[in-house]
C-alpha cells in the first residue's frame, strides 16, 4: 500500500506555480491576484480562507480578504461581488460557503464573473467543463485529477466508482474521468448515490473508488477490492474531548481497515483537502492565461 500524500503533491504543484510566478514578474507582468470574500465567524471556513490566504503568499499570488459581519445584506454582498467584477487587478474572487440563511448561495454564484470564478462553480464555467473546452474546474475535482497526476495513476480503461453526486464533486468528476482525454478519462465511470442498489456490489468491480458522500468511515473493507485505488474526499468533524479542538478529523473510508487492501490510498486529513488548495492555486494562475471565449 502506497500513500497518496497531499502534501508531497500539493508542495510539488505549488512550488511549479511558484516558478511560473517568478518568471512571470522576471518579464514585467502581471502577477494573479486572488480576492476572498468571508461572511460571518465560522471557525471552518475561518481556517479554510486562512489556509487560502497563506498559501497565496507562499507562492507569490496577492490576495486580498474581505471579512463583513454575518448580518451583511444580500444586495450589500452582491454589489461587492460587481464591483471586484470590474477591478482590473483582481483575477480570481472566491466567497468562502456556507453563507448566512438570508443570502442566497445561487445568486451569488451567479453574480460572480465567469471569468474570475475561480472555484468553477458558475454554469458557464461547468458548462464549459462538460464540453472540454478550457475553463475553471471545481477545486475539488481538479484536486483529485491532479493527485492522480502527479503519482501517475492511470485512469485509461479503469472501473470507476464515485460514491456521492454532488454538484462540487461527485458528478463533475464523473464527467472529467469518463472524457477522452488521455491522462485522467478514458475511465467507465459508475456514479452511485443513496439510491443506488447493491452498493457493495458496485465498488467491488472498482479499480479505482472515490468517495465523496460525507458520511465517516461510510467505506468499509468488504467493499474494496484487493489492489484497488481508493480516493477518500470526506471531511467528517468527530466529537472528540482528547483533543484541543475538541474533535477529530475523519474520511469517508474506514482508513485502519480499508488501507491495507489497497495499491494506493489518501489519508484524512492530508489528502484531497491539500490538493484542493493547489487546484485554487492553479486555477487562480490559469486566471492570467486561460483564453476563454464567454
Amino acid at each position: 500500500m502506497q500513500l497518496l500524500d497531499g502534501k508531497v503533491a500539493s508542495t510539488a504543484i505549488k512550488e511549479d506555480i511558484k516558478n511560473k510566478i517568478s518568471t512571470l514578474e522576471a518579464q514585467g507582468k502581471k502577477v494573479p491576484h486572488l480576492a476572498a470574500i468571508l461572511v460571518g465567524n465560522d471557525p471552518a471556513s475561518e481556517t479554510y480562507v486562512a489556509s487560502k490566504v497563506k498559501n497565496c503568499k507562499e507562492i507569490g499570488i496577492q490576495s486580498s480578504l474581505f471579512r463583513y459581519d454575518s448580518s451583511i445584506s444580500e444586495q450589500r454582498l452582491l454589489e461587492k461581488i460587481n464591483e471586484l467584477n470590474n477591478d482590473e487587478n483582481i483575477d480570481g474572487i472566491l466567497v468562502q460557503v456556507p453563507l448566512p440563511k438570508h443570502i442566497s448561495e445561487k445568486k451569488v454564484t451567479l453574480q460572480i464573473s465567469p471569468e474570475k470564478d475561480v472555484d468553477g462553480f458558475h454554469p458557464l464555467n461547468i458548462g464549459n467543463m462538460v464540453l472540454g473546452f478550457p475553463t475553471f474546474i471545481s477545486a475539488t475535482p481538479y484536486g483529485v485529477l491532479l493527485m492522480l497526476q502527479h503519482y501517475n495513476i492511470s485512469t485509461q480503461g479503469k472501473n470507476v466508482v464515485i460514491i456521492g453526486r454532488s454538484h462540487t464533486v461527485g458528478t463533475p468528476l464523473s464527467i472529467l474521468m469518463s472524457r477522452n482525454n488521455n491522462e485522467t478519462g478514458n475511465a467507465t465511470v459508475t456514479l452511485c448515490h443513496s439510491r443506488t442498489k447493491d452498493l457493495k456490489s458496485v465498488c467491488l468491480q472498482a479499480d479505482i473508488i472515490v468517495a465523496a458522500i460525507g458520511k465517516p468511515k461510510f467505506v468499509t473493507a468488504d467493499m474494496v477490492k484487493e489492489n484497488a485505488v481508493v480516493i477518500d474526499v470526506g471531511i467528517n468533524r468527530i466529537k472528540d474531548e482528547t483533543k484541543k479542538s475538541g474533535f477529530t478529523l475523519k474520511g469517508d473510508v474506514d482508513f485502519e481497515n480499508v488501507a491495507p487492501k489497497c495499491s494506493y490510498i489518501t489519508p484524512v486529513p492530508g489528502g484531497v483537502g491539500l490538493m484542493t488548495i493547489a487546484a485554487l492555486l492553479m486555477n487562480t494562475y490559469n486566471a492570467t492565461s486561460l483564453n476563454i471565449d464567454y
